[in-house]
């Protein structure tokens, strides 16, 4: 896991060292154990590593194949490295490194673009060509690992982060009005191209981007999802499912273990991640790190499920580790939190995964966490209503959408109106071919978008801000794959992920199987009181936030008047998404 960037120029200039520089001093937290500069003609690339798989400098970035007149920054990881390393040998490639970085350079040599269909992993990198001047610039299938970009007169930067590119120079920093729609609508969704900011935007998921010498570029989607039963699939029963699904999931369990350093688990307590453990400890793991947070109850809602851990952590005998955050160290810390967001996030965890990141990140350097599975697998309540829905749009955005487009213009200043650009983006999105039933439009877009910009870049964010690296098993690509040709009713049943609970009852106890559904809670910035109303109400009065003219005086002082009853569909607070954005501008000097 690690942190790239880099310039390219298009005309006659040389790119900027120190633009380079100034992004990988940004990006060091992703990757302290090295760093790398390197500069060839009208490219220069930086990269921050973090040392997981071949330790040893020979894996060292910004790495270079002078024989194949190649060079590739690389940010993820490849499960299957050293299968396709066995391929390429037989191919008759040669390996000065044992890690699988080098795979992909001779992958991009041996298949060109079609490299990306034959990797399991998350990743996105940049590979260049000395020869020709072309750039490839990449993302995952279901875009684990970040990758922004800017364009400036004459050439392009790339980066791992956001506020990497607003280190450097010539940036247009202005608020996109898409954005904006998307963050105070879509629960702070924002899909790609698309950021908060106008002049940097980010490569959609599962697509390969080649940059030519002269600036042209093309993009090619390289992946889609494809929901229903195929005909193959008819005669599979409910049981049948369960122990597909169990197999497909012990797999890419197994497949993120490959590391050389120790891999450590994020256990809240949920199905997901005790599933995920179970798993491990099914294939001889002992010992194993295991990591929760809890936080302080407010108005008699529960901060933590330590219950629930706790049994995962006695039934499978792992190392546990309690971590229990009181006020007194949640508030100082949300300053630093918000500076580490690549994008503005609205949900309360951000937090919760940043305090747990900063303490796991003291005992292991990778750990498994359960994200994707609801998304995947139908956990959430509003995808049973989707089933036999006649009015999909409606029935999601009802559910889903913190407001509807007529509270937006009430909430933002008059410059900021314009189309309801979130309801159009589901519109289209429900209209395109590959799934036909309502529910399972409702899960494509759920699983291909909000996804992606909610909690897989929340926690990509909190755990690389202290050089964690976390891996996914739910979104295994092959996994993600077999989920979409499971009838739904599997997956509602049971009050949701019947289908993987039913499966889970072969590993890990029913107590943590049939337990109420349960969430990551932080309820101080639900319902905000004492000194962290204080802390909003001192961003909100900032001579930025008054220049800004973001948001209409009387829709904040209408939140401000009770923030506890402005809570949206989601029970997210109002008052602390309205906050959240400003102090994210604030942080990061815009």
């Amino acid at each position: 896991m690690c942190g790239i960037c880099g310039e390219i120029r298009f005309d006659d200039s040389r790119p900027s060292i120190d633009q380079v520089v100034r992004m990988n001093g940004v990006l060091y937290p992703r990757g302290p154990d090295g760093s790398g500069i390197f500069q060839t003609g009208r490219l220069a690339v930086g990269h921050q590593r973090l040392k997981i798989l071949d330790l040893t400098e020979h894996a060292q970035q910004p790495m270079i194949d002078n024989e194949l007149g190649l060079g590739i920054v690389f940010n993820g990881c490849i499960y299957n490295f050293r299968d396709l390393r066995v391929q390429l040998r037989g191919l008759g490639y040669r390996f000065f490194s044992e890690g699988d970085t080098e795979v992909i350079l001779k992958a991009y040599a041996a298949w060109g673009l079609e490299c990306v269909d034959r990797f399991h992993g998350m990743f996105a990198f940049a590979i260049w060509e000395r020869d020709s001047g072309r750039v490839v610039l990449a993302r995952d299938r279901l875009g684990i690992k970040p990758l922004y970009y800017a364009e400036f007169a004459g050439g392009l930067r790339f980066a791992s982060t956001l506020p990497a590119l607003l280190a450097t120079d010539g940036i247009d920093t202005d608020i996109d009005p898409v954005a904006l729609h998307h963050y105070m609508s879509f629960h702070a969704v924002v899909p790609a191209p698309h950021t908060i900011i106008k002049g940097v935007r980010k490569l959609p998921p599962a697509t390969v981007r080649v940059i030519e010498a002269d600036g042209r570029s093309r993009d090619h989607r390289y992946w889609r999802l494809h929901y229903g039963t195929r005909a193959e699939d008819r005669d599979l029963s409910y049981v049948d499912w369960q122990e597909i699904t169990l197999d497909a999931l012990r797999k890419a369990v197994e497949r993120r273990l490959v590391a050389d350093v120790p891999v450590g688990v994020l256990l809240s307590g949920g199905l997901d991640s005790s599933l995920i453990v179970g798993l491990l400890a099914e294939q001889g793991q002992r010992g194993l790190n295991t990591f929760s947070v809890g936080f302080e109850a407010v108005d008699d809602e529960a901060g933590d499920e330590f219950e629930y851990s706790d049994i995962i952590a006695r039934h499978f005998a792992t190392e546990h580790h309690q971590i229990r955050v009181d006020s007194s160290r949640l508030l100082p810390a949300l300053n630093r939190c918000i500076a580490a967001m690549s994008e503005p996030m609205v949900s309360h965890d951000v937090i919760g995964f940043y305090l747990l990141s900063e303490q796991v990140s003291q005992h292991v350097k990778v750990v498994q966490s359960g994200q994707g599975a609801d998304e995947v697998f139908a956990g959430y309540h509003w995808y049973p209503p989707m089933i036999d829905s006649r009015a999909p749009v409606d029935d999601y955005a009802g559910v889903f959408f913190d407001r509807d487009h007529a509270e937006f213009t009430r909430a933002v200043h008059q410059r900021f109106v314009g189309e309801d650009f979130s309801r159009g983006f589901v519109e289209r999105h429900f209209a395109s071919p590959g799934a036909k039933r309502p529910i399972d439009k409702a899960l494509r877009l759920d699983t291909q978008i909000m996804l992606v910009d909610d909690p897989v870049k929340r926690v990509d964010n909190m755990t690389m801000a202290w050089g964690l690296e976390a891996r996914v098993p739910f979104l295994d690509h092959e996994l993600v794959e077999l989920a979409a040709r499971i009838p739904a009713e599997h997956k509602v049943a049971a009050g949701g992920k019947g289908v993987l609970k039913e499966a889970a009852r072969s590993v890990i106890p029913n107590a943590v199987i049939d337990r109420p559904k349960g969430y990551f809670p932080v309820p101080a910035l639900k319902y905000l009181e004492g000194d962290y109303l204080a802390f909003v109400q001192d961003a909100l009065a900032q001579p930025a936030a008054r220049q800004r003219e973001l948001f209409r005086d009387d829709y904040v002082a209408a939140l401000m008047a009770d923030p506890k009853e402005h809570i949206t569909p989601l029970r997210g607070s109002k008052v602390w998404q309205v906050a959240l954005l400003e102090l994210w501008f604030q942080q990061h000097g815009l």
